[in-house]
């Protein structure tokens, strides 16, 4: 399936709402990456820049992000989106090169642009 770009700085507000955790197999093992990089995952929320609505995504990263408190805000860098089907269900995963503490005034997420095409994964929880 496709993997399409996210233009972060279009999105809102985002904030960790889950702290960062290694992302697991169904046998409990941490998962990796093609190079034997462990993966993470972290429970965001986004608010839309118009209206009341707010989204929850999991975003698998390469390394443990560090420093985020659930609840404040953050930065994502390079967010991709996955659509994914399979055995009947559907879902799209998030991956991102980074999620770091936002800071400063009107620090807001910063744009994504293409990576290497082999780092990209799932990140559901799904398998």
């Amino acid at each position: 399936m496709e993997e399409k770009p996210i233009d972060a700085s279009r999105l809102g507000t985002i904030r960790c709402e889950i702290a960062p955790e290694p992302r697991t197999t169904l046998e409990g093992d941490q998962r990796r990456d093609r190079e034997g990089n462990p993966l993470w995952i972290t429970g965001l929320t986004v608010r839309r820049l118009e209206g009341r609505r707010v989204d929850a995504i999991d975003v698998t990263t390469v390394g443990q992000p560090q420093g985020l408190a659930e609840g404040a805000e953050v930065k994502v860098t390079n967010l991709w989106a996955r659509d994914w089907a399979l055995e009947g269900r559907t879902g799209t995963t998030y991956r991102a090169d980074a999620i770091a503490p936002a800071t400063g005034a009107g620090a807001g997420s910063t744009p994504a642009a293409p990576a290497a095409a082999g780092s990209r994964g799932k990140s559901g929880g799904d398998s």
